[in-house]
């Protein structure tokens, strides 16, 4: 087998593709044949021991992954070779071959391709998360949505269309706003790069309060952070939620006494735990999705795709901000 490992903590340019033994499926795993594995933003961060989770080196980054079972470990029930599915990792994605437990696997639906697989259960099960099981999201809302564009972005404008909200994309160029209307935002805030000093900031806050509305924001949807994320919560509603995702710009830091101001309630979106901690609940919300894919009402929009030896390409394009949708590394 082929994989992509980091042997040292640095960047994507560290990374060294190398000839292994093919993996053995030990009991309650099965060996997947990757086909397609999405980047997404814990890549970026994993590599440089900087994510909370740090696996032992050397170790193939990439968390999400879709291709055919070719090899079934003792006491699995349930999956056969050939079988096509989708398989969360952690890490070990980009490779041809991956070991993955049983109870990560999921079929891959009749009709779906190993891309759009692959770019599905991450993106979209984080912003289901966050959005119903965190947000609370109903009909007639209004969230407001930062970092709009990239693959957690797009899904979460479309999920929350979905859900008979109305939503506002926050974006860095005209670009990605066209894209974030593509996907369904009824308004667009087109920001700056931070930092920014005090009017800049007051600037920003003033362009999402007149794009919300005069009530605010009932959900931010924060996948930026840094400060992008002061202004936002300056254009909460009353008892408005708002939701951590990521912070690719920076852990920010609040002023406390916004919260009481406006009765609002910030909350932490860290997907990965709530799947370990809630297996079931999880792949209630993974049924929901494939059902939302299959009557149309989401589709992972694919923006680039690289191959393995181009994986770390793929990396870095995500880490600097390029990427507009999901990338994906196909692997013959």
């Amino acid at each position: 087998m082929k994989a992509l490992r980091s042997h040292a903590p640095g960047g994507p340019e560290t990374l060294v593709l190398e000839d292994l033994p093919d993996p053995v499926a030990g009991p309650g795993q099965v060996v997947v044949a990757v086909k397609a594995c999405s980047i997404n933003f814990p890549d970026t961060l994993i590599i440089r021991d900087m994510y909370q989770f740090k696996p032992p080196r050397p170790f193939a980054p990439g968390s999400e992954i879709a291709g055919v079972i070719s090899a079934v470990g003792e006491g699995v029930t349930g999956w056969h070779i050939g079988d096509r599915v989708i398989g969360m990792v952690g890490n070990g994605g980009l490779a041809t071959h991956a070991v993955v437990e049983q109870g990560r696997l999921f079929a891959l639906p009749d009709g779906v391709d190993f891309d759009t697989g692959a770019s599905l259960l991450m993106t979209y099960g984080t912003n289901y998360h966050g959005l119903v099981d965190r947000g609370h999201i109903k009909a007639g809302d209004v969230v407001l949505v930062l970092g709009a564009a990239g693959g957690v972005g797009l899904s979460a404008i479309e999920l929350s269309k979905a859900f008979g909200a109305r939503v506002i994309a926050g974006v860095s160029s005209e670009e990605k706003a066209a894209l974030a209307r593509e996907a369904g935002a009824d308004d667009v805030v087109i920001y700056g790069r931070a930092p920014f000093d005090k009017a800049q900031s007051r600037e920003l806050t003033d362009a999402f309060k007149a794009a919300c509305g005069s009530n605010g924001a009932n959900i931010v949807y924060d996948v930026v952070g840094g400060d992008y994320s002061e202004p936002a919560v300056r254009a909460i509603a009353w008892e408005g939620r708002f939701l951590v995702v990521g912070f690719p710009a920076g852990i920010a830091r609040l002023p406390l006494n916004l919260t009481l101001l406006k009765s609002c309630d910030v909350c932490g979106v860290f997907w990965g735990a709530f799947t370990a901690r809630e297996p079931a609940r999880f792949k209630e919300e993974v049924a929901e999705l494939f059902a939302m894919l299959a009557d149309g009402r989401i589709a992972p929009r694919i923006s680039a795709r690289f191959p393995l030896e181009r994986g770390a390409e793929a990396i870095a394009s995500l880490e600097n901000r390029q990427a507009v949708g999901k990338v994906v590394v196909e692997i013959a």
